[in-house]
């Protein structure tokens, strides 16, 4: 099964048609003007890719335009800042996810939100599996070959994020903890710019999302040794689960959500992003058997309970990476300081 990379976007548009309780209100009055959406990374992830895709049929629906805005840095945490000290009117939304708004309180300390005190959740959106990859010329085979090399050379690897409190970054502190490895890290402004570079082979191997690695390793520019979920997904029929692989203890998933400044107005309105997400459903691009192949639904039930073992597992690994936070993450900017200027 081969996917172009134009088939792996429209997979990904069901991120658009998860129906959500209703939170930003005032039929009347909404929307009165264009709604920015703020996304806090670079264009090409799968967290823009997802809020393009709801920004295309939310403006269908409500009748405006939504513009999109990347406004990226501090894995995720400064264009989140920027959402929650904007005017709660409803017309400034945020398409969050995972590290903006549960990792990010643990690897922060002056974190300048509180993710469950500052924002209005408006909606879960989508999940994405997460994939552990590796340049193309990587020396393992399979994942235990992987594991093996990891543990022998951690010290001379570099492995890519797509900054602190990110995803990319959160999944892989996890897999380098399993392992018992401490590579480079090497920090990028989104999972776009991270996996540009390991396709150039510039940084050794990464953990990103379906979404981010799947045309590449189609195309053959990546290696993929497997995906963590419970199950193969059927944009990766030959990439085996982590469990499958060996590696049965990471498992671990991203989520995109979107939120809205707190005290924007409640209620229930058919003007709403809330109702556009849900309209969406019916229309062809975004249908359930789009979306199934890539991505899964996410319940906001599910998405609580995620952000407190999340909360909890990275409060623990903080602890223990602020004894060599300041030596290893200068290597990881100094790092991607000389691959910036090698581009």
């Amino acid at each position: 099964m081969k996917l172009s990379r134009r088939k792996f976007l429209h997979l990904a548009a069901g991120a658009a048609a998860i129906p959500v309780a209703s939170r930003i209100a005032s039929a009347q009055a909404y929307p009165a003007r264009p709604i920015l959406l703020i996304v806090p990374f670079p264009p090409g992830g799968s967290t823009d890719v997802a809020a393009r895709l709801v920004a295309d049929h939310m403006s269908r629906t409500l009748g405006q335009p939504i513009v999109v805005q990347n406004v990226a840095g501090a894995g995720g945490t400064v264009g989140s800042t920027r959402a929650m000290r904007a005017t709660p009117d409803g017309h400034t939304i945020l398409m969050g996810q995972m590290g903006t708004h549960a990792a990010s309180v643990a690897l922060y300390p002056n974190l300048a939100y509180r993710p469950d005190v500052d924002f209005e959740p408006i909606g879960m959106v989508t999940g994405f599996p997460i994939i552990i990859a590796a340049r193309k010329d990587f020396p393992a085979r399979d994942l235990k070959e992987f594991a093996a090399y990891l543990k022998a050379n951690s010290s001379k690897l570099n492995q890519a994020h797509a900054g602190v409190g990110s995803i990319f970054f959160t999944s892989c502190l996890l897999l380098n903890s399993i392992l018992d490895v401490k590579p480079t890290l090497v920090s990028f402004s989104g999972g776009a710019p991270a996996m540009t570079a390991l396709v150039g082979g510039q940084v050794d191997y990464m953990c990103a999302d379906i979404i981010t690695g799947g045309a590449n390793l189609e195309a053959g520019r990546i290696k993929v040794y497997a995906i963590a979920s419970p199950a193969r997904n059927p944009a990766m029929p030959n990439v085996p689960t982590s469990a499958e692989a060996g590696l049965a203890e990471f498992q671990v998933s991203a989520w995109n959500g979107l939120f809205a400044p707190k005290a924007t107005p409640k209620g229930s309105s058919t003007c709403s992003p809330t109702h556009s997400t849900r309209h969406s459903m019916t229309m062809p691009r975004a249908s359930a058997c789009l979306f199934s192949a890539v991505t899964f639904p996410t319940s906001r039930s599910a998405a609580r309970c995620r952000f407190l073992h999340w909360s909890r597992a990275r409060s623990r690994a903080g602890r223990r990476l602020s004894r060599r936070r300041t030596s290893s993450w200068t290597r990881s900017d100094a790092r991607a300081s000389q691959i910036q200027r090698r581009r």
